[in-house]
């Protein structure tokens, strides 16, 4: 061990020479020109001999004979005796043992060859750029001063390994007919974009079940983790890195998020409250219930990352009297004014005795990948809108998930409009049991009336304490005083302590959960989650990771020759049924428009 250790010290002293070194490089390739002496050709120097860096090369027709200047030179002999250092240092951690008292799966060492592995990929790309900037300089395509950057990675990790070996895929007329399928879906603008009306009375109740608490795969590929862990580096954005398929859930971020709305008796309950407190509370308690269900089991998994244009359609019936009123006041009674007709059933059907929510999700952006969705109680005139980008980072032991975006839900019967942000999420112990953790802020406010809350996911301390622990308050902006008290855990029991000294509990493990309605695979388009990434399920629920990872793939180079076509002939993206609004996105045809398009036809009549 004391060998490795100064191996790698060697190492980390070479990479910080070379860093060195690259940093007056980059100040000599920026303010030089090809005519100036700090570019002067060495004749003895050429090119090829200078792009063979790791993985880094450039395609063969683009290999031309330029002479290297000096600096350069000097860099890539460090670097050549920091790799083989480095190299040392990892097969050195590689022959330990697997058991004893000091193993090659020791977590300090993991991360001794993580990071070391991580600084040479990164002076690799600097250097990688100097020489780009130098060969265009002196072909004289780039003026002097510009600098060269990249918008994708330069190889896949997916490409170095599937499940941790070297992977060779099948020629494509061997792959199975639903590869090939997946690869000949026809670009998505050249499919219609207009949006397509759902009919609820379509969807059935569903009864797929996939809790995510299966061990055997994690345990299985535990070297694919280990040997992922050595590509990362810390605070790395994993956005653009293929996760390998064991990992994931079997279902697509974009139903996870239909998930959140497992209960929708408490949602459509809000508007019920009587007065403008007790509605932020009622919107407080939805809120806090809704992260329980959107886990499917407690091992951490990963949801499939949705292909832009993809889209989710659900809906969940509930019966009338399992939602709750107003204590004091029957709520659905308002003024002559606050009445509102939306345009009856042409058949003239008797109205229902349960209430419909309807949800409807789309990927908008693919980078960054931004989510949108949207759903409404239609009886109850209520919608709530939000969009979401997932930016996830590398933290050692551990993946953090920030939600960026917010969503706001309308209240029409109340004019009122609550914003809301998400917590981040966080995959502990990605190398033992991976579980889930939320953590930070998150603020709900109502500018009408004047009511906020203020809600804080802890994540544990490094010491003691209790997981998923949750506290917030209500209060009234105006005189700042506080309402309602909740603390608790998200995943079981919240309680909630009001201004009267009244206490209310919520077991969430007791919760009803309504299952969500979807039409069959058969009546879904192409690019509807559960119809696109079908064969992926099936294959992860017969075990089959390698069928699995191979539809996977599909679907992923599929999206990547789409992306590549669009950027080529300038096309731009066409959405489906959100539009760009600012920094946001909005469903096509919220319910707030409908209801002022029947206010408006109502005072035309009158």
């Amino acid at each position: 061990m004391l060998k490795s250790g100064s191996t790698g010290l060697a190492g980390y002293r070479y990479a910080h020479s070379i860093t060195q070194k690259l940093l007056e490089s980059f100040s000599l390739a920026s303010q030089g020109s090809a005519n100036s002496p700090g570019v002067q050709r060495r004749p003895s120097q050429n090119a090829v001999s200078f792009f063979n860096v790791g993985h880094h090369r450039l395609p063969t027709g683009k290999r031309v004979p330029i002479m290297q200047p000096d600096h350069l030179v000097d860099v890539r002999e460090m670097m050549s005796q920091a790799e083989g250092q480095q190299r040392d240092l990892i097969r050195s951690i590689e022959c330990l043992p697997a058991s004893g008292h000091l193993t090659s799966l020791d977590q300090d060492l993991l991360m001794l060859k993580a990071t070391s592995m991580a600084t040479m990929n990164c002076l690799n790309d600097c250097f990688h750029i100097l020489q780009l900037q130098h060969a265009s300089q002196q072909k004289g395509s780039l003026p002097a001063g510009t600098t060269i950057s990249w918008l994708e990675p330069k190889i896949s990790l997916a490409n170095h390994f599937k499940n941790g070996a070297a992977q060779n895929f099948p020629a494509e007329i061997n792959k199975p007919a639903s590869v090939r399928e997946e690869q000949s879906i026809a670009e998505p603008c050249q499919l219609t974009r207009e949006p397509e009306e759902i009919n609820p009375d379509e969807e059935l109740e569903d009864i797929c079940d996939d809790k995510e608490d299966d061990l055997g795969a994690v345990e299985e590929q535990r070297s694919v983790i280990l040997h992922l862990l050595s590509q990362l580096k810390l605070g790395m954005d994993l956005t653009r890195v293929v996760l390998p398929t064991f990992i994931l859930e079997k279902r697509s971020l974009l139903e996870m998020y239909a998930d959140f709305m497992s209960h929708p008796d408490l949602f459509v309950a809000i508007t019920n409250g009587g007065s403008p407190e007790e509605r932020m509370i009622r919107f407080v308690e939805y809120y806090l219930t809704s992260f329980h269900e959107g886990r499917k089991g407690a091992i951490a998994k990963k949801p499939y990352n949705p292909i832009i244009g993809e889209t989710f359609h659900c809906s969940w019936r509930m019966p009338k009297s399992d939602v709750a009123t107003d204590a004091g006041t029957n709520s659905s009674a308002h003024s002559p004014s606050e009445q509102v007709t939306l345009p009856k059933d042409p058949e003239g059907q008797a109205e229902p005795d349960y209430y419909t929510v309807k949800f409807v999700a789309e990927q908008v952006s693919h980078h960054p990948p931004v989510s949108g969705f949207y759903a409404e109680c239609v009886e109850r005139k209520m919608c709530v809108n939000a969009h979401v980008w997932t930016k996830s980072k590398f933290l050692g032991m551990s993946i953090g998930v920030t939600m960026v975006g917010e969503g706001v839900l309308h209240l029409l019967e109340h004019g009122e409009e609550y914003t809301f942000s998400l917590p981040c999420a966080y995959a502990r112990s990605i190398l033992t049991v991976p579980w889930v953790e939320l953590g930070g802020k998150v603020n709900i406010n109502c500018a009408k009336t004047g009511y906020s809350a203020s809600i804080n996911f802890h994540t544990k301390p490094f010491y003691g304490g209790k997981l998923h622990r949750v506290t917030g308050e209500v209060k009234q902006n105006m005189t700042n005083t506080v309402v309602c008290r909740v603390q608790g855990e998200w995943n079981s029991v919240l309680e909630f302590t009001y201004s009267n000294g009244e206490t209310k509990y919520v077991d969430l493990t007791k919760l009803s959960v309504t299952r969500k309605r979807v039409r069959p695979l058969e009546k879904q388009g192409p690019f509807e989650s559960r119809r696109l990434w079908q064969h992926v399920t099936e294959s992860l629920r017969d075990g089959d990771i390698d069928k699995a990872t191979e539809h996977k793939r599909a679907l992923e180079e599929r999206q990547r020759n789409e992306e590549r076509l669009r950027a080529e002939t300038e096309t731009p993206w066409c959405t489906k049924y959100f539009l760009k609004d600012g920094d946001g996105w909005l469903y096509h045809k919220p319910l707030w428009k409908t209801v002022s398009a029947a206010q408006t036809q109502q005072t035309d009549s009158n």
